[in-house]
């Protein structure tokens, strides 16, 4: 394995952090039937991409 197998620091933090964000939108949206919650779960998916790009320039385009 390299050192390089999975994403780490502030990458993941991003990645992670949207995830749990769009998943608490997407449950209190549900619970809760108010349309609002939705822009908790865009903003948590886009932050979740913003994560992964992020990792793949590090990687310089994905090559391992």
């Amino acid at each position: 394995m390299t050192s390089k197998s999975s994403p780490r620091g502030w990458e993941l933090l991003l990645a992670m952090a949207g995830a749990l964000a769009a998943m608490a939108g997407t449950t209190a949206a549900f619970v809760t039937h108010e349309h609002a919650w939705r822009y908790l779960v865009a903003a948590g998916g886009f932050v979740q991409v913003i994560g992964w790009v992020r990792f793949g320039r590090r990687l310089k385009g994905g090559a391992r």
